[in-house]
């Protein structure tokens, strides 16, 4: 027998999209550990 189900193509440019997106919010989160680390805030500035 046949295997029927095949995985279906991803194009290339939302492998790179999800990559950047995926940096970013990697970005993000050591942004706001670094600004509570150094001012006590999550968002400085802002009580």
């Amino acid at each position: 027998m046949k295997k029927i189900s095949q995985q279906p193509k991803v194009e290339p440019e939302k492998l790179i999209a999800e990559r950047i997106n995926g940096w970013a919010a990697m970005m993000g989160f050591w942004a706001a550990i670094g600004a509570y680390l150094t001012t006590g805030q999550i968002i400085p500035g802002i009580v």
